[in-house]
Parts: C-alpha cells; sequence; structure tokens
C-alpha cells in the first residue's frame, strides 16, 4: 500500500462518522476502526522490506518551484510512530465506544479523533518538512477540538485555549526553523537533508535554526518551561488524554529531534540545549507529579516527567543514547496508555478521580487493580516489566554523559528523577488500590465490562511481554527505527539482565528513596501546601492578558477606524519602501530615449491633468466629481488606445460605464456634499502625502521606461507561446485564461464574493435601525416628473439585441482579438442595467427572473471545471487545451477550452453587477421608491402603487 494512501486513510475515515452516526455509535466506531485498521495493514505490510534496509517512498509534484512537494515515506522510525499512532488509536477507538455517555456526540467525537490521527499520521510519514509543517499544525488544530470537545466545561475551554497558543506558537517558531534549514540544505525534502550534515551544522545559520526547531519541538512535547499547558489538557475526556498524551501528541516533539538527529545532533549546543532542558523536565515534573491529588493530572506531570527523560537521551547525541530513547518511547507508549485508560476506569465507575476519595479498591475492583498495577510498576522502572529495561538504559547513558566537565552531575540528577518517578508511580497503586475500603465513595465501585478494560488489559499484556522477552518483542522494531534515527546500523542487546553494574546500582538507590519517599508523603504534601509555589496557569494568563491589552493599546492608536489614518500609513510606508529600494538599487541612469511628444496626447494629457485638479479641488460635490472620475477614466481609456492597449482600453471604457452607473445609483441615497469635518492642518498633510507618493510613483513608472534589464522580460516569453501553448493570437487573454489563470480565477471568485457581501449588508442594513431610517427618510430634491420617459425605454429596448449580439461577438473574439469574456460581461450588464433603469428594477425583474446568486456560483463552477479538466490530460491546473473544427458550409474555425473558463469568468461579472445593482434597488424601496404599473410614463392618469 502505498504511503500516501497510507496517510490519507484516516481523513477518509473523518468523514464517516458523521455520515453514519444515525445508524448508531457501533456502526460509528466500527467504521473509524475499519479505517485504522486497514492503515494499520497497509502499513505492517512493509515491515519485511523496512527491516531489509529499504526505504518506501511515494513522491507526488505539488508547487516544485517552491519546494512543496506531497513526498511520503516509511522508514523504520517512521513505521515506529505509524504503529503507535495507528495500534493504540484502534484500542482507543473501542475504548471511547464505552467510556462516552449516550449525552456525548459519538460522531463529532470519532470525526476529531480521526482527524488527529490523519494529521499525526502525516507528520511522522511525511517526506518534506513543508508537508510536515501543514500536519503539523493540522495536529494543534485538531487537538484543540478533542481537548475543548467537552466545551459545556469551562477548564476544557481553557485547557484547549491553552494548549492551542502554547503549541501553536512553537509551530510559528519552528516554519521558520524548517525554512531556514531548507535553504541551508538546498532541497525541503527530508531525505536530501538527511545527507547534508556537514553543511548544516558549518552554516552560520545552525544555531538559529536549532533554537527555532526546538523552540517548536519543546512546546508540542511539553518540555520546560512549556509544560504546564499539558495537566490542563486533562479536562478532555480520558480517551483523548490516553491517545494525545501516550503515543500521539507530545511525542511529535520527540519525532522531530529524532527524525533530525543524524543531522542536528552532536554539537555542544544540541547537547547543552537538549539534555539540559530534557534533564530539567525530568526531574522538575517528577517532583510536582508526587504531590498531585487527581489522578490524571498525577500521570500528565508523570508523562512530562518521561518525555523529558527521552529528550535527555536524544541530546546526548550518542548513538547508544538514541537506542535507549527509541526503546523508552515504545515502553511509555504501552504503560502510560494503560494508566490512563486505567484512570478513565477509576472515575468512570467511582465518580471521581481524587486519590483522597479513593483507596481500597484492590477487591473492589481486581481487574482495573491488576492492569493498573502493572503499568504503574512499569512506569517506576521495577523488573521484570518494560519501563525497568529503557530505565537501566537510561542511567547507564547519564553515567557517560559529561556536563560542563563533571562526570556524575547527569547520572546524579538521573537517578533523582528515577527516585520522584518511582515515589509517584507507587503512590498511584498504594493510595488508590490499597488500605481499608470505604464507604463514601461517590459511587459503588466496581469493575466495568469487557469493552472498557480489554484495552487497558492488551497494554498491561505487552508490558509484561516486553519486559520478559525484549529481544523478541520488540527487539526488531528498536533494531529498525534506532538505525533509522542515528543513520547506521544498530544491533542493540535488550535484555533483562546485565550483571551488577553501577545502572543496576542507582536503579536500587532510585527504588529504596522513592519507598522512602513514599513513606513520607503526608508530611511532604503539608509542607508543600504550606509554601506559596507559583502557578504556571496564572502566569500564563497574566501574559496573555498583558499581551491582549498591548495589542490593543496599540491596535486602537494605529488602526481607529479612520480610514485616512489608515491610507496615510499604507502609503507613507509604501513610499519609503521605495525610497530604500531606489537609494540601493544602483540605478545607473536613464537607458532609453524619450518618445517625441506629439501635439494630441499632449493636449490628453493637459486634460488628464485639468480633470485631476479638479477632482482634488471639487472633491466634495459628489455628482461633479463623479463626472470627473469619468472623464478621468475616459482619457485613461484613451491613452491605452495611444499606446497600443486595444483591450485594456475595452475594459477600462467598459468598466467606466458600469461603475459611474452604480454609483450615480448610491448617489442617490447621499447628501449632494460631503461635510468637511477636518481640520486645515489636517488636510494639508493629507495634501502633502498623496503629492509625495504620486510622484514617487511617478518616478518610478519613469525609471522603469526608461531603463533596460539585465534579465529578459516576461512579456517575450508570453508573446513567444501564448498561440503555442495557448491556441490564441490575443496575449492579454492567454495571460488571463492560461498563463495566470489562477490569479483570474481568484479574483472572479472574490468578485462574486464581494457582490454577496453586498447583498448581505444590505439585507442587514434593511433589517435593523438604518431601515427604520430608510423608511422616514425624505429625499432632499424635487425629483422629476418623468421617471420612465418614453424615449428612454424604446431606445433601451432597440440597445438590449444589439448589445447582446455585441456582447456574444466580444466574447468568442476574445481569444484571439481584443476581447473576452470580463468585457463580454460588462457589456451585457451594461445593457441590462439599461432596462432597469429606463422602466424600474422591479418592474423589470417581474419580467427577467434570473437567480443572480446561482449566476455567479455558476460561473465560478464553470471556470473551476475547465481548470480541473487539464488534469486529466496531464496537464496543470488551467491549462488550455485547442483544436480546429471544419463544419458544412462554414470556414474552419478554432475550439479551445479556454472559452469555458472565459463563460465562468462572464456568468460572475455579470452575477456581480446585477447582484449589486439589485441590493441598491431594494434600499431604494425601502426609501419608498414606489413601482410603476407600466413600462413607461404615457398614461399620467394613472397612480403608481407601491
Amino acid at each position: 500500500m502505498s504511503p500516501a494512501l497510507i496517510a490519507a486513510l484516516p481523513f477518509i475515515g473523518a468523514l464517516l462518522p458523521g455520515l453514519l452516526i444515525r445508524s448508531g455509535r457501533d456502526v460509528a466506531a466500527v467504521s473509524c476502526a475499519t479505517a485504522t485498521f486497514i492503515a494499520l495493514l497497509g502499513l505492517c505490510l512493509h515491515i519485511p522490506a523496512i527491516m531489509a534496509g529499504e526505504v518506501i517512498t511515494a513522491r507526488f509534484e505539488w508547487l516544485p518551484s517552491l519546494g512543496l512537494n506531497a513526498n511520503f515515506r516509511i522508514d523504520g522510525l517512521g513505521l515506529l510512530f505509524g504503529i503507535l499512532i495507528l495500534g493504540i488509536g484502534l484500542l482507543i477507538i473501542a475504548y471511547a465506544r464505552y467510556y462516552l455517555s449516550r449525552n456525548d456526540p459519538a460522531g463529532v467525537f470519532y470525526a476529531y479523533l480521526m482527524l488527529f490521527q490523519g494529521a499525526m499520521l502525516g507528520i511522522v510519514l511525511s517526506d518534506n518538512i513543508l508537508l510536515l509543517l501543514v500536519f503539523w499544525e493540522l495536529t494543534s488544530l485538531s487537538s484543540f477540538l478533542l481537548i475543548g470537545y467537552w466545551k459545556h466545561l469551562p477548564e476544557g475551554r481553557q485547557g484547549a485555549r491553552m494548549a492551542l497558543t502554547v503549541t501553536g506558537m512553537g509551530g510559528l517558531a519552528m516554519i521558520a526553523g524548517m525554512l531556514i534549514l531548507g535553504n541551508i540544505a538546498g532541497s525541503y525534502d527530508i531525505g536530501d537533508i538527511l545527507q547534508a550534515r556537514e553543511a548544516i551544522q558549518a552554516s552560520p545559520y545552525y544555531l538559529p535554526a536549532l533554537l527555532l526547531i526546538l523552540l517548536g519541538a519543546f512546546t508540542k512535547s511539553a518540555q520546560f518551561p512549556f509544560h504546564f499547558w499539558l495537566p490542563h489538557a486533562m479536562a478532555a475526556p480520558t480517551p483523548v488524554s490516553a491517545y494525545l498524551h501516550s503515543a500521539t501528541m507530545v511525542k511529535a516533539g520527540l519525532f522531530l529531534m529524532a527524525r533530525l538527529w543524524p543531522v542536528l545532533s552532536g554539537t555542544p549546543e544540541w547537547f547543552y540545549i537538549v539534555a539540559t532542558t530534557g534533564l530539567v523536565t525530568m526531574v522538575l515534573a517528577a517532583w510536582i507529579a508526587i504531590f498531585r491529588d487527581d489522578l490524571k493530572s498525577l500521570l500528565a506531570f508523570s508523562t512530562v516527567s518521561h518525555l523529558g527523560l527521552i529528550t535527555m537521551l536524544l541530546g546526548f547525541g550518542t548513538e547508544a543514547a538514541a537506542v535507549a530513547a527509541v526503546f523508552h518511547i515504545i515502553n511509555h507508549a504501552t504503560f502510560k496508555a494503560a494508566l490512563f485508560m486505567t484512570a478513565g476506569i477509576i472515575d468512570h465507575e467511582t465518580g471521581t478521580r481524587s486519590i483522597a476519595r479513593l483507596g481500597g479498591l484492590r477487591r473492589l475492583m481486581p481487574v482495573t487493580f491488576a492492569i493498573g498495577t502493572i503499568a504503574a510498576l512499569s512506569m517506576a522502572g521495577i523488573p521484570p516489566l518494560n519501563g525497568f529495561l529503557s530505565k537501566e538504559l537510561m542511567l547507564e547513558q547519564a553515567t557517560h554523559a559529561v556536563w560542563q566537565g563533571n562526570p556524575w552531575l547527569m547520572a546524579a540528577m538521573a537517578t533523582l528523577g528515577a527516585l520522584f518517578s518511582v515515589c509517584y508511580s507507587l503512590r498511584f497503586v498504594w493510595q488508590v488500590f490499597f488500605g481499608p475500603e470505604r464507604d463514601d465513595y461517590p459511587h459503588k465501585p466496581h469493575d466495568p465490562g469487557f469493552g472498557l478494560w480489554s484495552a487497558p488489559a492488551l497494554l498491561a499484556v505487552l508490558v509484561v511481554l516486553i519486559g520478559l522477552f525484549p529481544a523478541s518483542m520488540a527487539g526488531w522494531l528498536v533494531e529498525v527505527s534506532a538505525s533509522a534515527v542515528t543513520g547506521t546500523a544498530q544491533h542493540p542487546h535488550l535484555a533483562l539482565w546485565h550483571g551488577l553494574n553501577l545502572p543496576l546500582a542507582l536503579s536500587a538507590a532510585a527504588l529504596a528513596g522513592g519507598a522512602v519517599l513514599l513513606a513520607l508523603n503526608r508530611p511532604m504534601l503539608a509542607a508543600r501546601a504550606a509554601i506559596a509555589w507559583p502557578d504556571a496557569k496564572a502566569i500564563f494568563d497574566a501574559i496573555t492578558r498583558a499581551a491582549t491589552c498591548a495589542a490593543g493599546f496599540f491596535t486602537d492608536r494605529l488602526t481607529n477606524g479612520s480610514m485616512s489614518r489608515a491610507l496615510a500609513a499604507f502609503a507613507l510606508t509604501v513610499v519609503l519602501c521605495g525610497l530604500w529600494a531606489f537609494s540601493t538599487g544602483g540605478w545607473q541612469g536613464a537607458t532609453r530615449p524619450m518618445l517625441p511628444v506629439q501635439p494630441v496626447p499632449l493636449v490628453g494629457w493637459a486634460a488628464l491633468m485639468v480633470a485631476t485638479c479638479c477632482m482634488v479641488a471639487f472633491h466634495r460635490r459628489r455628482i461633479l466629481a463623479l463626472v470627473l472620475v469619468g472623464i478621468i477614466g475616459l482619457m485613461v481609456s484613451v491613452s491605452f488606445i495611444y499606446l497600443s492597449a486595444p483591450d485594456l482600453a475595452l475594459t477600462q471604457i467598459s468598466v467606466e460605464v458600469v461603475t459611474v452607473v452604480l454609483l450615480l445609483l448610491a448617489l442617490n441615497f447621499l447628501p449632494k456634499f460631503t461635510v468637511i469635518d477636518s481640520r486645515d492642518r489636517k488636510r494639508g498633510m493629507d495634501a502633502f502625502i498623496a503629492t509625495v507618493t504620486g510622484l514617487g510613483f511617478g518616478a518610478l513608472a519613469y525609471v522603469i521606461m526608461r531603463s533596460d534589464f539585465a534579465f529578459p522580460s516576461i512579456s517575450e516569453y508570453m508573446l513567444a507561446n501564448s498561440y503555442k501553448l495557448g491556441g490564441g493570437d490575443n496575449v492579454v487573454n492567454v495571460i488571463l485564461v492560461d498563463f495566470r489563470g489562477y490569479d483570474t480565477f481568484g479574483e472572479i471568485t472574490v468578485l462574486g464574493i464581494a457582490a454577496l457581501t453586498i447583498f448581505a449588508l444590505t439585507e442587514t442594513l434593511l433589517a435593523g435601525a438604518s431601515g427604520r431610517r430608510l423608511r422616514n427618510w425624505v429625499h432632499d430634491s424635487r425629483r422629476a416628473g418623468d421617471r420612465h420617459p418614453l424615449t428612454l425605454v424604446v431606445v433601451t429596448r432597440l440597445i438590449l439585441p444589439i448589445s447582446l449580439v455585441v456582447g456574444l461577438y466580444i466574447f468568442l473574439r476574445g481569444h484571439n482579438m481584443p476581447g473576452g469574456g470580463f468585457v463580454a460581461g460588462l457589456v451585457v450588464s451594461v445593457a441590462l442595467v439599461s432596462q432597469y433603469m429606463a422602466s424600474g428594477f422591479a418592474w423589470t425583474q417581474e419580467r427577467q427572473k434570473i437567480n443572480y446568486h446561482a449566476l455567479i456560483g455558476a460561473g465560478v463552477i464553470a471556470a473551476g471545471l475547465t481548470g480541473i479538466g487539464a488534469w486529466f490530460a496531464g496537464l496543470p491546473f488551467l491549462s488550455s487545451a485547442y483544436g480546429y473544427v471544419k463544419l458544412p458550409g462554414i470556414e474552419e474555425f478554432e475550439l479551445a477550452s479556454a472559452m469555458g473558463f472565459d463563460l465562468g469568468v462572464f456568468l460572475c461579472v455579470v452575477g456581480a453587477v446585477m447582484l449589486a445593482l439589485n441590493s441598491l434597488s431594494r434600499i431604494a424601496r425601502q426609501a419608498g421608491e414606489t413601482v410603476n404599473l407600466d413600462p413607461m410614463d404615457i398614461d399620467p392618469s394613472k397612480e403608481a402603487r407601491r
């Protein structure tokens, strides 16, 4: 099975719960389990090849020019994490079926769970760091949904926000680090990066890249000082906690460090940053876990501690330490998932997770006692369980680590962390299961049904089997995954007994010390309660509030709602950036001669300047300003014609006509004059900024038109290939529908969204206080007596068929001559607008029933389907195909697929213009505009009706 298909299966499975939930939660759970099992089976089919040293890849070019490719790989490391993600995910799906109550929406839960599973699987199977980043951010979003699944709980919402904030900020830093790393290696493919160790570590950007990447990894894996978010994520349902914090989310950071270990490790920076952070996290979190009363909180801090242990091993930078890290990843996933599910069972059956309210459950819940005890003793590192083996390997590597010339500091601190681990693990067993039975349990305790304890029981069995038979049960997986981490073949010797040695002595000291601490637990709890310790949540909330207040302070002063201030800031920024670019660009002066100035263009230029100056002087008189805008647009159109750009001229003229008509209708509801509400000083500043900006853009145009460039102009490529590749002689149209068709597709989509937004805003305006004011509005000018004059009606009726024919002609000729879908849409819009103006919108709309919303949608769909059609020919999106057709009686003519795209543009333009007109007409109706009985004012005896 292809790695890409394996990565896609969970996302496919995420669709099934919502579709099948009406069939019952059993069907939803089975559908998710089926998708997970098929993905796991497909992954396991590659085990023989992986053990033989092969790397299974699947490569798909996405944006090769940016280095973003959808490449996937399965090697030993991906195999290990894939098995953990899918294997434990399968158990969690079964466990959640019996854990969730009937009031919990199971379809939503399973959809979120599968979405998260797919994101995690995408991370570990990605062979491109940019693709990995996409999945990385998706894990943050999907975990946010899972942690906040019980959204009625304030602590659930708080935990979700905290997790998203911390991991999201780390993800942003990691994006920058990954971009630097890919730039150093010259590729964003992981396979290529892993071969560039020397170049990466020799680069001056190695340390910035390392710090940024580790920031992302540390936040995701809850390393100090970012450890505080994970315990608050315990507000999620227990299946979520068991999945995210044993085998998936928190191990994403460990995976990243292991994946990049061959190129980032082995330097002093790596050792001191990673190993020290891991050691501090391991000891600090273990110490905090000793005092936790909530079972899930205790397990959360123990998870942070063990994540620190693995981080420390990876930070040592030796191959033996990497092997130990990989082995503990496996062991931790088994006993920690079992422990979280055990805590969930206890909460589910007793109604509480408070250790102070538990005790004596050994006889009341014997099955749960057996599962929880095995998993907890493994977490403590007690033989013959699997946790003991990896703890011994950890202590052995710690004895070889030298920190700042001190050969025993690492070993001593690691032993202290192991001692704390023994204490909280034994506390979990002793204070929950032993002691006398109580009579004040919230619910009468008893073992649940098989469906709830079978998943943790299976993991507990694995804990024992791996401990007793490590070589046969986990040796092969450790070997292939450790080989992938280190980049060299590893043959670890995993055994329960290594003889009498220093690690065994340190382990025995940790066991004894942990037992002593457990005996002193009550006085230690009292002593700790008497000391005011800093609260990470309070610190986080304070920082968040301060950041929010600071952002609000600067936002209110920079963007206070004043459009003139925003435009002034934007214009000045552009001018300053342009000035800096020009002063540092090394322009050597004009290299092209000036064209001779002819009298006619000079007169046109003078008229344009006069109209522009008049616009500035009389802009407060709205009607006059609109006339001047039309004159300026007309002169620009003439300039396009003079400069041999008929396509642009035709488009500009059409846009001007439609814009002026719509603005005239809009001005009907505005005063004739704009009120002067700014001081002379502000107007003078605005004039200065406008002058500087205009001169700056004029200077830029002058420099560009009078300069030769060393690089070839892209226009030469367009001219040479417009017919060869796009089948059109009109280069402008080929650019719009083929070479830059994706831009055009985005533009018509935005145009449609703008029209729909205007419609929606009009609906809101008419329904609210503004609508009530409109109904009481009295127009401030006298109206003419002939709203629908006979001459205008007759002329527009004659113009309509002619305009439609002209629009069709412009549409059909656009690929080879000036025209196209955009201009044709404007021409047809003008023809339709004239009908509405002549006889009124309401009268005309009753006779011309067109759903303009559907028209916009049909345009976007037509353009999109045309672009997708290129895929079937193996071409990029929106690549044109063309051919020649000969029909009887008609000379040979060309047909191009771009016509479908142009049709979409045409429909979007017509729909957007008419929907905007519709919105203005509805405002007029609300303001008291009457509806005429006849298409023209020919019978004054008839009265208008509303």
